[in-house]
């Protein structure tokens, strides 16, 4: 058995207090961390990694399109990572998956970030890609999956109630620290959240409320990052 300790994270394209932002990262001590709204036009490439070593933490699937990244911490190796554009929207930014097969003392995980639209239609159209594709690199690896993103919906949502129908609902499953996560500032919604294969163990999820951490949220980005314990 294993526990993992993963993060999902919108940082705004970095745009905001880095230091903050680096300081909540290697608080939480990730050993994977999905982020959403990474880096994408100038620099991208450099700033993403920036992050990467001022946290201690090593990239997976570098690439452009769509704003998602995710990164393995020092537990952590990562075996294969992919990067899937999800189907267009006329007008509306591309949206996609990021998905790596991670290895954690002997344990195989596989962990995607995901970004889904403001509008509805295409958001719920997405969510139902993005579950039919994990369903089929789950069966090609044999491995456990978890999503993690930024859904732009709560819980109730056509989307956000696709994912907790195919996937457990972690804050939902064992509720930890406080559960809104928009804004940093001033949190009232739970629009970021982590969705499980029913064979991993949530032990907790939500957003940290350690008080230091509660000081540096409005800093770092616009978003509270969501963190999940999960043992496999």
């Amino acid at each position: 058995m294993a526990t993992v300790r993963l993060v999902s994270y919108n940082i705004r394209s970095m745009r905001d207090d880095r230091a903050a932002l680096v300081r909540v990262v290697r608080r939480l001590r990730p050993d994977i961390l999905c982020v959403q709204e990474a880096p994408r036009f100038l620099f991208w490439r450099r700033r993403r990694i920036w992050l990467a070593r001022r946290a201690a933490l090593v990239p997976v699937v570098l690439k452009r399109a769509a704003g998602l990244q995710l990164y393995a911490g020092p537990r952590a190796t990562n075996a294969n990572g992919r990067h899937r554009l999800l189907s267009p929207v006329p007008g509306l930014h591309r949206r996609g998956l990021a998905l790596g097969l991670f290895e954690i003392r002997g344990v195989r995980l596989l962990a995607a970030s995901v970004h889904l639209d403001l509008a509805t239609e295409p958001r719920r159209r997405h969510a139902e890609e993005v579950a039919d594709e994990l369903d089929r690199v789950r069966a090609e690896t044999g491995a456990p999956v978890v999503v993690a993103g930024d859904i732009n919906e709560q819980p109730g949502g056509p989307a956000w109630d696709l994912l907790a129908g195919r996937f457990q609902d972690a804050g939902a499953t064992a509720p930890y620290g406080l559960p809104e996560t928009y804004s940093a500032a001033n949190p009232s919604r739970r629009i970021d959240g982590v969705f499980a294969d029913e064979g991993i163990e949530v032990l907790r999820c939500g957003v940290p409320d350690d008080p230091d951490l509660l000081a540096d949220y409005p800093a770092a980005t616009d978003h509270r990052p969501v963190l999940a314990e999960l043992r496999l």
